[in-house]
C-alpha cells in the first residue's frame, strides 16, 4: 500500500507553524509497512486542496489529510471534500450533543460555528476526536482511501493511534518493515557508502541501505521488507552484520541515543574522568555531557577558556606560546590539555581552539580553522581542521569531532601520532 499526506493550511506555508504532523504519520505508516511515496502542503482554498487530492490519488492508495476542520470561515477543508466526493453535508445530531456537552463542562458559549462542525459528509464515516471538537472523516471512493484529521497534533495522534491505524491492520494484509540502525560519527556519507558498497550492491530484492547525514555525524539505516517477520530480521541480523564489521571504528550506537552516551558507558566502565578546556565551542561540549543525567559520574567539568587570559591564568598556556603560535594552533590546544588534565584532575581532556567566524579570520587561519586535542597523561593527539563559514556550525562540528576524537582515544583505534 502507498500512501501520500496532504498538510492544509497558510500557517504551514508561511513558516507561522511548522509540520510535525508529516514526519510523525510518515513514521507511523512505515511501521505498518506502507510506504510513503509524498507530502503535500497547501493553503485553505478549495481549488488547490481538489488538485492536490488529484496529485496524491495519482500516486497512492492512502491520503492522510491534516487541518482545516475548525469552526472558522477559513478552515475549508469538510466543505471542499463533501463536494469532491459529491456528498450532502448532513447534521450529525449525536456529535452535536456531544460537542454541547464538552462545551458546558468548560462553562464556555456554545456558538452556532461549533454546531457547525457536527456537519458531516453523508457517507463518511466519523473518527471521534477524544481530545477536542474537530473529529475526523473516513472516505471511501474507487478503492482509494482518503482520510482527513484535525491539524493540531496531538489531537491527530489520538485519532490515528486509537482508530485508524488499527483500522488499516485490521482490514488490510501489509508487509514487514524492519529497520537497522548505524549512528556513525567521524566520516561522511559518500566515504561510508564505499566501504560497504560491494554489500550494497549485492543487497537481495526489498533490503536497501539509506545515509542520513547530520552534523559531523550520519545514520546510516538498513531497511528490510518481506511477508515473514522472523526471515526479514533474520536477514537484517546477516546483513547488518556484515556492515558493522566495516563501520565499527565509526559507529558509536546501534541505539537511539546521544554520541555522548556511548563516551559515558565507557568512562564510567573503566572508572575515568574527563574535563573540557573551550574555546571556540564555549561550553557546548560541556552543554552536551551534562544534558545526559548521570555524568557527574566521570565529568568533573569545564573550563571556557575563551580570552588569552583565562588560557594562561586557568589553564597554564605560556604566553611564548600564544605569541610564537597564537590562540588557534596544535601547541596551545596542547597545552589547553594538560592544564585541563592538572587543575581538573581528570583522567582525560578534550580541548578546542579555532575560528568560529564570520569574522576573526586571515589568510593563514581562515574562519572555520579549528585545532582540537585530546589526551591523557601518556598521550595528547592534536589536529587540525577546516570547517564551515558559519559559526553555528563550527562550533556543533567542533564539538562533534572532539567527542568522537575522544571516544576513538577510549577504545584504542585514534592514531597516537597525530
Amino acid at each position: 500500500m502507498r500512501a501520500a499526506i496532504l498538510t492544509i493550511g497558510e500557517e504551514i506555508l508561511i513558516g507561522d507553524t511548522i509540520d510535525t504532523n508529516s514526519a510523525w504519520m510518515g513514521r507511523q505508516l512505515n511501521l505498518l509497512g506502507i510506504d510513503v511515496r509524498k507530502v503535500i502542503s497547501v493553503g485553505d482554498h478549495a481549488h488547490e486542496i481538489e488538485q492536490s487530492l488529484n496529485e496524491a490519488k495519482a500516486i497512492a492508495d492512502l491520503i492522510l489529510i491534516t487541518g482545516g476542520l475548525g469552526p472558522t470561515k477559513d478552515d475549508v477543508t469538510k466543505k471542499t471534500l463533501a463536494d469532491y466526493f459529491g456528498m450532502q453535508l448532513v447534521q450529525n445530531a449525536a456529535l452535536e450533543a456531544d460537542l454541547r456537552a464538552y462545551f458546558e463542562r468548560r462553562k464556555r458559549k456554545f456558538l452556532p460555528m461549533h454546531a457547525a462542525m457536527a456537519s458531516l459528509p453523508e457517507g463518511a464515516l466519523l473518527l471521534n476526536n477524544p481530545l477536542g471538537t474537530a473529529p475526523g472523516m473516513w472516505f471511501e471512493s474507487a478503492d482509494k482511501i482518503v482520510i482527513s484529521m484535525p491539524g493540531v497534533p496531538y489531537e491527530m495522534k489520538a485519532i490515528m493511534t486509537e482508530q485508524v491505524l488499527p483500522k488499516l491492520k485490521r482490514e488490510f494484509s501489509l508487509p514487514v518493515i524492519e529497520h537497522k540502525y548505524f549512528y556513525t560519527a567521524g566520516r561522511g556519507e559518500s566515504q561510508l557508502a564505499d566501504k560497504i558498497a560491494d554489500i550494497e550492491a549485492g543487497l537481495p530484492d526489498g533490503y536497501s541501505i539509506a545515509y542520513l547525514p547530520g552534523k559531523g555525524k550520519v545514520k546510516v539505516r538498513l531497511t528490510g521488507r518481506g511477508n515473514d517477520l522472523l526471515v526479514v530480521r533474520s536477514e537484517l541480523e546477516r546483513i547488518g552484520g556484515a556492515i558493522f564489521e566495516r563501520l565499527a571504528k565509526y559507529t558509536y550506537s546501534q541505539e537511539v541515543g546521544e554520541h555522548v552516551s556511548a563516551i559515558a558507558e565507557m568512562m564510567s566502565a573503566k572508572g575515568f574522568t574527563l574535563g573540557t578546556a573551550e574555546s571556540c565551542t564555549g561550553g557546548n561540549i560541556a552543554r552536551q555531557i551534562t544534558a545526559l543525567s548521570g555524568s557527574s559520574r566521570y565529568y568533573n567539568g569545564s573550563i571556557v577558556a575563551y580570552s588569552n587570559d583565562v588560557k594562561m591564568k586557568l589553564l597554564d598556556v605560556n604566553a611564548s606560546t600564544l605569541e610564537e603560535h597564537g590562540a588557534v594552533s596544535e601547541q596551545t590546544v596542547r597545552e589547553m590539555v594538560k592544564g585541563t588534565l592538572k587543575h581538573l584532575a581528570v583522567d582525560y581532556a578534550i580541548a578546542t581552539s579555532g575560528v568560529a567566524g564570520p569574522t576573526g579570520g586571515s589568510p593563514e587561519k581562515p574562519v572555520g580553522t579549528v585545532w582540537i586535542a585530546v589526551g591523557n597523561s601518556a598521550h595528547t593527539v592534536a589536529k587540525k581542521f577546516t570547517f564551515a563559514k558559519d559559526r553555528g556550525i563550527n562550533i556543533e562540528l567542533s564539538s562533534v569531532v572532539g567527542l568522537e576524537m575522544l571516544r576513538r582515544m577510549l577504545l584504542g583505534t585514534l592514531n597516537l601520532k597525530q
